[in-house]
């Protein structure tokens, strides 16, 4: 694991820190599973994390699941906030969050990426002088249009500790004007900036094994190794536009005729409801007559690694699905124009195409048969969630 800013020695306030954890939406959810596993198993004598459930994500399937395979604790508190538009739901998040902060008295706020919840736990913790614990800090896409690009801008500049899983977010903060120098303790004026590598590796090194252990979905869809196609589409800017999710959808259906492979295409909520809203009665009609164009019901995490890893290839608007692609060596189409995770496309595991029909085709024609070479190093040691708690217990 590379550290950019090495840890001054001696100095621990050894008082026990409380963090207040933020989760809303299922990527969240699995990221804090690491932190969590870590301080349940090394750091219960130090760190006493309550966790905060905001309910960005409500569905049962794409929720409550999670906690339970996840070995997760369930939520101290749960905001049922629910869907709506960016404002209704940052706006109940901000106020339910800070109830909870001026009971709860915590030493930080850990958040995680670049969600509504992300961006109204930062408000409401830095406009009360309660240090912000940004994971995954550093990203970006370099487009201000996606609203999360605005969520993690904003929330670096609103923390007193941020966790960088890349080489790249080091150079994106630095040119931002970020300094490596380290502070005891730190500050939201004289934050600590970390190179510490992935906590999805970290996951993903850990229920890689569980999952070949629990997971029977494979048996179950009566799939084959490396021998169908994996899709996943949630974004707005692909489910929003009926003519992106047309594109996207006739796309699989052409691949399907090139590979003669199944689609496997585990639907999100949202996005069954905009297929049922926005498409024309006939393409449903055509798409329910490919046969090989298979929707099942959201995937839990164990099931989930279990397709990827079985996978031909993926073909994914997440930013998860993406890195665990690379980390199981899977050959990856990013239905997006750009991406946080610029260093896969750059190792050649993964190409751009957005909702972009023809470049979906020809993306998925030329990398099905490429052999991808993964470097782990990129995203660390496997061990981030240790160094996020040792840093916690000496920075604040």
């Amino acid at each position: 694991m590379a550290i950019l800013a090495s840890p001054m020695k001696g100095f621990y306030n050894m008082s026990k820190k409380k963090i207040l954890t933020v989760i809303g939406a299922r990527p969240q959810i699995i990221k804090a599973a690491a932190l969590s596993r870590a301080i349940r198993t090394h750091y219960a004598s130090a760190i006493e994390e309550v966790l905060v459930h905001t309910g960005q994500h409500y569905d049962e399937n794409m929720s409550a699941v999670f906690f339970e395979e996840l070995g997760i604790p369930l939520p101290n508190y749960n905001l049922a906030v629910g869907s709506g538009t960016h404002g209704y739901m940052t706006a109940a998040m901000l106020s339910g969050i800070e109830d909870i902060l001026f009971k709860e008295q915590p030493s930080a706020v850990v958040i995680y990426g670049d969600t509504n919840s992300t961006i109204a736990a930062a408000l409401a913790a830095v406009k009360i002088h309660i240090p912000v614990v940004h994971i995954e800090a550093g990203l970006r896409s370099f487009n201000k249009a996606m609203p999360e690009e605005i969520n993690r801008i904003s929330a670096d500049h609103m923390s007193t500790l941020l966790f960088v899983p890349t080489k790249a977010g080091i150079r994106n903060l630095t040119n931002e004007g970020f300094q490596l120098e380290q502070h005891l303790p730190a500050s939201i004026d004289a934050p600590n900036v970390y190179h510490c590598g992935d906590i999805m590796y970290d996951n993903s090194l850990y229920y890689a094994k569980l999952s070949n252990e629990k997971s029977t979905i494979i048996e179950q869809l009566g799939l084959h190794p490396n021998a169908f196609i994996l899709c996943t589409v949630h974004r707005d800017s692909n489910t929003d536009d009926p003519k992106a999710l047309q594109d996207i959808l006739e796309a699989l259906q052409d691949l399907i005729t090139q590979t003669n492979l199944e689609v496997i295409l585990p639907i999100h909520p949202r996005t069954k409801n905009k297929i049922e809203t926005l498409l024309t009665a006939d393409f449903q009609q055509k798409m329910a007559g490919q046969k090989k164009l298979r929707m099942i019901a959201p995937a839990g995490f164990l099931d989930m690694i279990a397709l990827e890893q079985n996978a031909k290839i993926i073909i994914t608007d997440s930013g998860g699905v993406q890195k665990e692609a690379y980390f199981f060596a899977k050959p990856c189409v990013i239905l997006r124009d750009q991406t946080e995770w610029i260093e896969v496309v750059a190792a050649g595991a993964a190409i751009l195409t957005g909702a972009n029909k023809e470049k979906i085709i020809r993306a998925a024609t030329h990398l099905i048969g490429q052999k991808i070479h993964t470097d782990p190093a990129i995203f660390g040691d496997g061990k981030a969630a240790a160094f996020i708690c040792e840093k916690i217990i000496s920075d604040l």
